[in-house]
């Protein structure tokens, strides 16, 4: 028997709740799951990639079978046909996400048709989360301990006033 290895990527910036549910979703459902950290080209990073990845380390760190990894200049379906993985793992909160998440899977399966797409919902209370809106909230200095793991609380509050460092 084969093992069943899954890959879910995003910016992760910052990571949220809403994430951290569908990785440990995934984590019980796959023997080893990987979280890549991958460049998107159409956002703009409001963390660096070094505390996207440190955030994201430190928050999974109790999951024995969840692995952090990254990548600027690759297509994830490449990245996954490297290291083995056997499913993609998508999050879906709402219908603009389902849109563009099934494009993404159309393509995906043209490139790597041995690799599935795998979809997981968050939790009904969490899936109004998303790393654009937590990154407003830390620009107005609001209070985001609710929404992000502990990691994330650790960051905002080193930064303080001083957006200048990220």
């Amino acid at each position: 028997m084969s093992n069943k290895i899954g890959l879910f990527t995003g910016s992760f910036d910052p990571v949220t709740n809403g994430h951290m549910a569908i990785i440990k979703s995934a984590g019980r459902l796959f023997d080893q799951l990987y979280v890549g950290l991958f460049y998107n080209k159409n956002k703009e990073g409001f963390f660096t990639a070094a505390k996207r990845r440190a955030m994201l380390e430190e928050a999974v760190a109790g999951l024995s079978n969840v692995k952090v990894l990254a990548a600027h200049d690759s297509l994830a379906v490449d990245i996954a046909g490297q290291i083995g993985v056997t499913h993609l793992v998508r999050g879906l909160r709402n219908g603009r996400d389902l849109e563009y998440e099934s494009e993404l899977a159309f393509f995906n399966s043209h490139l790597a048709e041995t690799i599935d797409t795998v979809f997981f919902l968050p939790p009904a209370d969490l899936s109004h989360i998303s790393s654009s809106r937590i990154r407003e909230l830390i620009h107005f200095h609001s209070d985001v301990s609710d929404f992000v793991p502990e990691s994330v609380v650790k960051e905002v509050e080193k930064l303080g006033e001083d957006f200048t460092s990220l």
